[in-house]
């Protein structure tokens, strides 16, 4: 059986409560019978609803559990899924190197001003003792 495409016409078509799709890394799930279940609300799902949803979902940090009901809601894959991936790897975004590089800029994002802030309360404590 082939898999079915959908366009962003079909997407934005299916964007009400009673009848929504979700779009989320290149593939669209019919989230409708989902909508009273999910735990951030069905305002969250709607919010998305007619675009690409890939970065609110990752930004939340779905579980796997969460993650494995998608199958089950699959439709099909995206009219532009194709033509992002080709941006994406023209763009070098695809590189393993430079998502390596990103990654560990993020860490130190965190790690520093973690450390700074240690070192200051060990300062503040031997030097009033």
């Amino acid at each position: 059986m082939a898999t079915k495409t959908v366009t962003i016409e079909e997407l934005k078509e299916h964007s009400k409560k009673d009848d929504l799709y979700i779009l989320i890394s290149g593939k669209v799930y019919n989230v409708t019978k989902f909508i009273d279940e999910h735990p951030g609300g069905d305002e969250v799902l709607l919010a998305e609803a007619g675009k690409d949803a890939t970065e609110a979902f990752e930004d939340v940090g779905h579980s796997d559990e969460a993650r494995a009901l998608l199958p089950d809601m699959f439709v099909g894959n995206f009219e532009g899924a194709q033509l992002k991936e080709a941006a994406k790897a023209a763009s070098g975004l695809t590189n393993p190197h430079v998502n390596s590089a990103v990654e560990q800029g993020s860490n130190l994002m965190y790690f520093v001003p973690l450390g700074l802030l240690g070192a200051y309360f060990a300062w503040r404590f031997y030097s009033s003792a």
